[in-house]
């Protein structure tokens, strides 16, 4: 596998969101397999970007492919992967992963031994992987980053993205289908 070089993220924050699925996210060795992201952008009533640059989201404005890691709620930290053409502000919230390297380091920094509970969801995965305020505005083609390229072994799908009350219309959450370790299930599509 090999890194995901930094034009990969100068793009609309949808498509990289979509194609992040599949791809691993390693941080000093220990992370997984994307199986769930969202997209927000600056024309976004949902994104943190939509109000302009701040203290808090920086980062988003940021070069392409660099971390933004903010508080959520003031409790959990998030991981995002900045993307788009700089200074317009969009991201990828990495929301879960397939856990599949440094699994013990995961379930002592989580207190969980159940595999699909270590990082469905973005706080259990920023605390999975160790990630902090410290990361935020960091390359994600330099360490303790490693960001591979790879394919989803099944088919991606699209809904709500979960927890927003603006721009809830917009279909931007991706995911594995059918992947049991999801941060919540999709709902089928009729």
């Amino acid at each position: 596998m090999s890194l995901l070089p930094r034009a990969f993220f100068a793009r609309p924050a949808a498509s990289v969101a979509r194609e992040l699925i599949g791809a691993t996210m390693l941080v000093d060795g220990v992370g997984g397999i994307i199986v769930e992201t969202e997209a927000y952008d600056h024309e976004d009533p949902a994104s943190h970007s939509y109000a302009g640059p701040t203290r808090r989201n920086a980062a988003m404005f940021g070069p392409p492919g660099h971390a933004y890691v903010y508080r959520s709620y003031g409790l959990h930290w998030c991981l995002n992967v900045v993307c788009g053409a700089q200074p317009l502000g969009a991201a990828v919230l990495i929301r879960a992963l397939q856990p599949v390297a440094g699994i013990d380091v995961m379930q002592h920094r989580r207190g969980q031994t159940v595999p699909a509970l270590l990082c469905s969801g973005p706080g259990r995965l920023t605390q999975a992987l160790g990630v902090t305020g410290a990361h935020d505005g960091l390359p994600l083609d330099a360490a303790p980053f490693s960001l591979l390229a790879g394919r989803p072994d099944g088919a991606v799908v699209s809904g709500p993205r979960i927890g927003i009350t603006r721009g809830v219309e917009t279909l931007w959450r991706f995911g594995l289908a059918g992947s049991p370790f999801l941060s919540r299930r999709f709902a089928s599509i009729p």
